[in-house]
């Protein structure tokens, strides 16, 4: 899983917009004035979701323009921007709520992107939760988080490309045969994996896609597909404890670990189980690889 994608923001001209927060509808030019044109977003699907899949028909996100004043950029505010948490649906196409216009042919902007559309009250702390259960596809699905952010843009009839980055961590644990299983009695005992001591709730500031884990630690059940069991996790520091528990036939294995969960990142967990020690081996390695060998060996 790849931890970008992109969003065009394809413009053919510069002229005035309307948002969420000023009138939408096309005005109709003065002989003096060229006609406005619509500013509409096209997003590359083929590495678009920490969930592993492309967007789909129904899916929103949000956007907001704030214009700069002077070439001076402006602060994202909760309302009275540019454009205010503009929402689009996929149908195949992006398609907004009412169309929106660029101010001018001069004037600079800064666009901010998020997925998914929500009504956000503070877009400095925006309440999103994770799914303590995502052992079904839809629940996984619904803990992603994306934001992106575009500055200075000049009024342009090109593509204006946003990265939109995955802000939520995500871990993916595999398991192996140690001793006293093989890879065939493993496979055919009954196993259930758990992540514990996590915080599922948070706060995110979507101007900056900083991440703040709120709220009490709970456990969570992660997705199963492809002998991987994933899950999304709010980035977060876990003290030490049993931080993965692995139930196989109603014997639990705990690995026993500290652990911080980056933002943006994916840590893989290759988790060894063994009847002779009750032991788990781990080795971690993040999404973006640091070079670094963050394994060990819990018991």
């Amino acid at each position: 899983m790849k931890p970008f994608f992109s969003l065009s923001l394809i413009t053919s001209a510069a002229l005035l917009a309307a948002g969420c927060s000023g009138g939408s509808d096309e005005p109709t030019p003065t002989p003096s004035e060229p006609k406005k044109v619509e500013i509409k977003i096209s997003p590359s699907v083929s590495e678009s979701r920490a969930t592993d899949y492309g967007f789909e028909k129904g899916d929103r996100v949000g956007l907001y323009v704030v214009n700069r004043t002077d070439g001076v950029s402006g602060s994202l505010l909760d309302a009275g921007n540019y454009v205010d948490n503009m929402r689009f649906t996929y149908d195949g196409t992006w398609v907004p709520d009412t169309p929106i216009f660029w101010k001018d042919k001069d004037t600079h902007a800064d666009f901010y992107l998020y997925y998914p559309y929500s009504t956000v009250s503070s877009v400095k702390a925006l309440p999103f939760a994770l799914q303590p259960d995502q052992s079904s596809e839809a629940a996984y699905k619904s803990s992603d988080f994306m934001v992106g952010k575009k500055t200075n843009v000049a009024p342009t009839a090109e593509a204006t490309v946003i990265n939109v980055s995955h802000i939520m961590s995500r871990i993916n644990i595999t398991l192996e045969a140690g001793n006293g299983f093989t890879k065939e009695s493993l496979a055919a005992s009954n196993v259930s994996v758990r992540i514990n001591g996590v915080k599922c709730n948070s706060t995110i500031d979507l101007s900056t896609g900083t991440v703040t884990a709120t709220g009490s630690a709970t456990n969570v059940t992660p997705f199963f597909a492809d002998n991987t069991y994933k899950a999304l996790i709010v980035p977060q520091t876990v003290a030490e404890g049993n931080l993965i528990t692995v139930t196989v036939d109603g014997r639990e294995f705990n690995l026993k670990k500290g652990f911080t969960f980056v933002s943006s990142k994916s840590h893989k967990f290759t988790v060894t189980l063994s009847k002779t020690s009750n032991g788990v081996n781990v080795n971690i390695n993040p999404w973006t690889d640091d070079g670094t060998d963050n394994g060990g060996t819990a018991e």
